[in-house]
C-alpha cells in the first residue's frame, strides 16, 4: 500500500472518531435555552356592593288592633297639652290590647308584638295608668336610653276604645292620646309619666 493512501486512512478515521464524540457529548451552544419563568396570577379586583334602590321594609305589619305606625304614635303624644286634662279618667274597660314598637323603631314600622288582657287584668292596668300623677308640664329632663314604646287601647262594654302611649324611655311620657266610638270616658287624662309598677306591668307576657 502507498504512503499517500495510508495518510488518506487515518484522515477519515480521525474524521469520523471526531463525529463520534461530538454526536455522543451533544450540543452545548445552549439549544436548551434560559429556564421557562412563572407567568404571575392577575389579582381578582374586589367587587364592591352596591347601594339597593329598594326602601327598607318596615318592621311590624298593620292590624285592626295596632293600626298605627310609630311616626304617628309620635305625634300623637308630642301634640298632647300638658296641664289640660283630668286627673283621673271614668273609663271603664272590660278588655286592653297592648301594641309594643320596638326601641330603634321609626318612619312606618308598626308594632312587633301584641299582647291581649280581659276582665281583672286590664282593670288592674287600668287603676296602674290611672294612678299616676298628672304633670303641670312637660318633661324638662329626659335621659338618652332606648326602651319600647307601648299603645294600650283599653276597650269597655260599649266598644269604645280609649288610647294611652306609654314610653319606658327617654321623657317616660304617658298620654291618652285617643277616644274612639260610643263609650263615655269624659274628658281625656292630663298627661303625665309613666311609673316604675306599669312599667313593669306592661313588660309581662
Amino acid at each position: 500500500m502507498s504512503a499517500s493512501r495510508t495518510r488518506g486512512l487515518i484522515g477519515a478515521s480521525l474524521v469520523v472518531a471526531v463525529l463520534g464524540v461530538t454526536a455522543a457529548c451533544g450540543d452545548e451552544s445552549g439549544s436548551s435555552g434560559p429556564a421557562a419563568q412563572p407567568t404571575p396570577t392577575p389579582t381578582p379586583t374586589p367587587t364592591l356592593p352596591t347601594a339597593s334602590a329598594t326602601p327598607p321594609t318596615p318592621s311590624g305589619t298593620p292590624s285592626t288592633d295596632c293600626p298605627e305606625t310609630i311616626t304617628a304614635v309620635r305625634k300623637s303624644v308630642d301634640a298632647a297639652v300638658w296641664g289640660k286634662g283630668t286627673a283621673k279618667s271614668a273609663f271603664q274597660p272590660v278588655s286592653v290590647t297592648i301594641c309594643q314598637y320596638d326601641a330603634k323603631a321609626s318612619g312606618q314600622d308598626y308594632a312587633t308584638v301584641t299582647t291581649k288582657r280581659t276582665t281583672k287584668q286590664a282593670t288592674d292596668l287600668f287603676a296602674l295608668v290611672n294612678s299616676a300623677k298628672p304633670q303641670p308640664k312637660k318633661p324638662g329632663f329626659c335621659t338618652k336610653e332606648l326602651g319600647p314604646t307601648y299603645v294600650l287601647r283599653f276597650t269597655d262594654n260599649d266598644r269604645g276604645v280609649l288610647s294611652y302611649t306609654a314610653e319606658a324611655f327617654g321623657c317616660h311620657r304617658l298620654v291618652a292620646t285617643s277616644f274612639e266610638g260610643q263609650g263615655k270616658p269624659g274628658d281625656l287624662a292630663a298627661p303625665r309619666a309613666t311609673t316604675p309598677e306599669l312599667l313593669k306591668s306592661l313588660g309581662l307576657r
